[in-house]
């Protein structure tokens, strides 16, 4: 039987090449999934209301994260019953919109002011675009002149 070389060459070229597109598409790594609220750079301020202790945190990864340091910092300077009072984040690339509501602040800050009748610090936490935005929020919810409000501490991502 005579068999065209030329022919046989180009018809096996043509399967082989079949046979490792065919491969190729297992090659390709799936997209990684990511809910949309861990996108970004968070931040938290965690804040005792009992004693006026705060602790903070900004540069996460997962907004859990900033959460629990900033907690963690509130606890270890000896803040009794501390909690988390503002978390935000910023943008870690342009096309960040996720479609959660949750807003790209990028600052956050905590105005205490002096201690109310009951002995409890009056205070106010708040995030915003600017660190401006963020201080005369947290200064508002804090009370502001008449209850002696000061910020304590602001963060930017």
């Amino acid at each position: 039987m005579l068999i065209n070389r030329r022919l046989s060459f180009s018809l096996l070229a043509t399967l082989a090449g079949l046979t490792i597109a065919s491969h190729a598409a297992d090659l390709v790594a799936p997209e990684p999934t990511q809910t949309g609220e861990e996108k970004g750079i968070w931040g938290a301020i965690a804040f005792s209301p009992a004693d006026g202790r705060h602790g903070f945190f900004w540069g996460a990864d997962k907004r859990d994260e900033a959460e629990d340091i900033a907690l963690k910092h509130c606890e270890n300077a000896d803040g009794a019953g501390c909690e988390v009072v503002e978390v935000f984040r910023n943008h870690r690339h342009w096309d960040d919109d996720d479609g959660t509501g949750f807003p790209y602040e990028h600052c956050a800050a905590l105005s205490v002011g002096k201690n109310a009748s009951a002995g409890k610090p009056f205070w106010g936490a708040a995030s915003a675009i600017t660190r401006r935005e963020a201080e005369d929020k947290a200064l508002t919810l804090c009370g502001g002149k008449e209850k002696e409000c000061k910020i304590r501490e602001w963060v930017c991502t």
